[in-house]
């Protein structure tokens, strides 16, 4: 699935409860996160629409490594994208399963069930074999897109994870940050992921600000719809509600 424009020149592709994003640039395209294996055809359906092709990509940028933002960053690499990360995260990115989340994850399904399809839908779209990267650049060295995008540290999720502004586009990535849906337990709304997959949940409630203070109108989340009612409502919202 995908939803072309979700802001001027940025490409929404959805599948299995997760979401990243293509950004058009003049002469070439920016993917923020790399969703899952799954998301290839998706990937492949919004370039012939738009007219471009793989070797557009020119550079993958991560807000963390998880798997389930992961999925295409190692086909891309190969075809010669650049995948930015952030150094707190370039382990897992290179090795996705090995991370350490705030809480088992197995209780989940047994005490929210509302997140069992969620969850069988990320297996089904290629969750459990997801690759790493081989040589993730970082975002302390020299950005050569630095002045279409500012990487924003928001860390909690992760040690390392990052919100992605796009200035120009009035637009802010927040990957799992902060999400309109959470997979683990199935809730909607602006919300910080559960402690399934977030590894310090109050570091995620400090990185809210860092979110608000971004300013921007259309917050793009790693899981659940687009939100369009301003990154500071949304980091407000997400603030009342209690981490799982």
């Amino acid at each position: 699935m995908h939803t072309l424009d979700v802001a001027p020149g940025v490409h929404r592709l959805a599948h299995a409860s997760t979401a990243c994003y293509l950004v058009e640039t003049d002469d070439h395209l920016l993917l923020v996160d790399a969703g899952l294996p799954a998301f290839a055809s998706d990937l492949d359906r919004v370039l012939r629409i738009i007219g471009r092709t793989t070797d557009d990509v020119r550079h993958v940028l991560l807000t963390h490594g998880h798997f389930d933002h992961l999925g295409l960053a190692r086909r891309l690499e190969e075809s010669g994208a650049q995948v930015w990360v952030h150094r707190g995260d370039r382990h897992i990115a290179e090795h996705p399963y090995r991370y350490e989340p705030g809480r088992p994850r197995l209780v989940y399904p047994f005490r929210h069930p509302r997140s069992l399809p969620h969850l069988a839908s990320m297996v089904g779209a290629g969750a459990l074999w997801v690759r790493g990267v081989s040589a993730p650049r970082t975002y302390d060295e020299e950005l050569p897109f630095g002045d279409l995008v500012k990487v924003v540290p928001t860390p909690g999720h992760t040690d390392g994870h990052v919100a992605i502004l796009l200035p120009d586009r009035d637009a802010v990535a927040t990957g799992d940050a902060l999400v309109t849906l959470d997979p683990y337990t199935g809730r909607t709304g602006p919300r910080i992921v559960a402690r399934a997959g977030t590894h310090d949940a109050g570091g995620a409630v400090r990185s809210l600000d860092a979110i608000a203070a971004t300013g921007a109108r259309t917050v793009l989340p790693g899981h659940g719809g687009v939100w369009r009612e301003g990154a500071d409502v949304a980091a407000s919202r997400a603030r009342e509600r209690p981490v799982a």
